[in-house]
């Protein structure tokens, strides 16, 4: 049975900006929500076909709906190929289905080169959304001979016209009013609270992309979006910005990841936020990813650099980076490509550079994806500052992970008894201590559900409430208890490390120096042994082995980088 405790729990409201505030379209059922996509595949890769398919039957898109165009198959296009490969028989296959029906129209786009000439603008849509499969280029290369008047009033750095395909081509819609090619165009959707504006009617056709290193990467973004939104998407969210003064001029990538960070927090997510200037370390125990986002790393690093990155089915994951999909296929040289290969199931990334004003707000997305259940393709366009630019979107655009009741999805998951549950808890704690219930209440919570016994998850966080409290030893003895309760792998090295450094303040030092033990045992690649055999020193000092303190010593020596000679005068 559900306590009350639990049932209110849902149904706290989440004090957001005003800018967050209203209302999301009541969803299709998940049956008819494939009606809203055209799919677009590359009909010179078979690959690329298979992609489209799976994607068809996974989310029920008529067959009539999907196309297979002539494209080129690298990464990059020209204008020219574009317009006459991608967007002119995009458009005429649109019309010819009627998905789209056009009437003149005397409204053109405020910013076209021939505002004073006739048009044609959208009066009905049947889709809202484009999916681009594997083998679709994903970047407009620049056009030098291409001359736009008025493009010398913009500054220096804007007047360029690469763009991404995916944003340009959401402008197919207001095509026929030759919306400008140089520098970004803004986007009136940016911030949107409500769902339903973003309609071909309105001027946008939201594309996204299921891509990436390989055809089989590609197939599973809708693979694992279909899972979350089944069993929930669940697990813990990660911010790392840098700490930049507030008179910094990028102080604005910061901005985005705190107020991202506070809503994840608020909403229920176990949240970390790191605002030193360094990025996440190699070390980091980066367990059970459901969000993240960082900045701003030239190279894959930290904890994606491992061989195994613990994202859970459904997770975001994003860094900004100017170039961080310059190429998607690949899983070694860009974030996008990374991020995808190891387990992502939706990103954006820049094809070019965007410059920090023209990167997807991560607040905005964060908002509308989570708190106010919106689309994945309906959060990316809301978070876009500006169309006809630099960004790409990689994920389904009918993922909708929040779209269901929580407390329904807990009970579904009650009645499965799945081990899923322990999140849904968690969350629940998690919410509560956001509006100010106290560690002792959420203790006898967890306690009251034998269920918790089983759960690594939950006894972890049963240790950090008893910390909080004051109650050390409790704690301590939960973190400890909590290791053998079945914790993901780089969940353990999280345990080991805080058992250790908590045994370290409240004691006995042996057991402390004894997980830093277990921690080199178990995890002999762990990246940052040089931090934990410095955390062992003074603990072997302290128990007087000397044959210890001789091992810690060598290894610091050992894996210390060697000293940076003095400048020459």
């Amino acid at each position: 049975m559900t306590p009350a405790f639990l049932v209110c729990a849902w149904l706290i409201a989440l004090a957001v900006p005003p800018c967050v505030v209203g209302a999301s379209l009541a969803p299709l059922p998940a049956a008819e929500r494939g009606s809203e996509v055209v799919v677009v595949f590359n009909a010179r890769l078979a690959e690329s076909r298979g992609v489209a398919d799976h994607y068809a039957r996974s989310r029920r898109v008529p067959q009539e709906q999907v196309y297979g165009l002539e494209l080129p198959t690298g990464e990059a296009m020209t204008r020219r190929e574009f317009l006459e490969q991608l967007q002119q028989p995009l458009l005429r296959k649109l019309e010819q289905n009627k998905l789209l029906t056009f009437s003149p129209a005397t409204n053109p786009l405020p910013q076209t080169r021939l505002s004073d000439a006739l048009f044609r603008r959208v009066v009905a849509a049947r889709v809202r959304y484009a999916v681009l499969c594997y083998g679709v280029p994903t970047k407009i290369e620049k056009d030098p001979t291409l001359i736009e008047e008025g493009a010398e009033k913009a500054p220096p750095e804007l007047r360029r016209n690469e763009a991404a395909v995916d944003t340009q081509l959401a402008l197919l819609p207001v095509a026929e009013q030759k919306p400008p090619w140089a520098g970004p165009l803004h986007n009136p959707f940016y911030g949107a609270t409500n769902a339903s504006l973003f309609q071909p009617t309105n001027g946008l056709l939201m594309v996204t992309r299921l891509d990436g290193p390989s055809a089989a990467v590609a197939r599973g973004l809708v693979d694992k979006a279909l899972d979350a939104e089944t069993n929930g998407l669940w697990g813990r969210a990660y911010f790392d910005a840098r700490g930049l003064a507030t008179n910094d001029s990028y102080r604005l990538g910061d901005d985005y990841l705190r107020g991202a960070a506070r809503l994840a927090q608020r909403f229920g997510f176990e949240t970390e936020l790191d605002e030193k200037p360094e990025t996440f370390s190699a070390g980091h125990p980066m367990s059970q990813i459901a969000l993240y986002a960082g900045w701003y790393d030239q190279d894959v690093s930290g904890p994606f650099t491992q061989s195994v990155v613990e994202f859970m089915p459904g997770a975001f994951a994003y860094h900004l980076y100017s170039f961080s999909a310059q190429t998607i296929r690949s899983a070694n040289h860009s974030w996008v490509g990374t991020l995808l290969q190891k387990g992502a199931t939706c990103t954006m990334g820049a094809v070019d550079e965007p410059y920090l004003s023209g990167t997807p707000d991560i607040f905005v997305f964060v908002s509308r994806f989570m708190s106010l259940g919106f689309t994945f393709g309906e959060a990316a366009y809301a978070a876009q500052t500006s169309l006809s630019w630099q960004t790409t979107i990689l994920g389904d655009p009918l993922y909708r992970p929040f779209g269901q009741s929580l407390e329904a999805l807990h009970h579904e998951l009650e009645r499965r008894q799945s081990q899923l549950l322990e999140w849904s808890h968690l969350l629940v704690v998690n919410r509560n201590l956001s509006i100010g219930s106290g560690p002792m209440e959420l203790i006898g919570y967890i306690e009251s559900f034998p269920f918790y016994r089983r759960s690594a998850v939950l006894t972890e966080k049963l240790g950090d409430l008893y910390w909080a409290k004051g109650s050390l030893g409790d704690a301590v003895d939960a973190y400890e208890v909590a290791l053998k309760r079945g914790p993901s792998p780089q969940q353990t090295v999280r345990l080991l490390l805080k058992a250790a450094e908590r045994r370290a303040i409240y004691g006995p030092d042996a057991t402390a120096y004894g997980h830093y033990q277990t921690l080199i045992q178990e995890h002999p690649g762990y990246p940052d042994l040089l931090k934990v055999y410095q955390q062992m020193l003074p603990l072997a000092k302290r128990l007087k082995n000397p044959a210890e303190i001789e091992r810690c010593e060598k290894e610091i020596k050992r894996r210390s980088p060697p000293p940076v000679p003095p400048a020459k005068s």
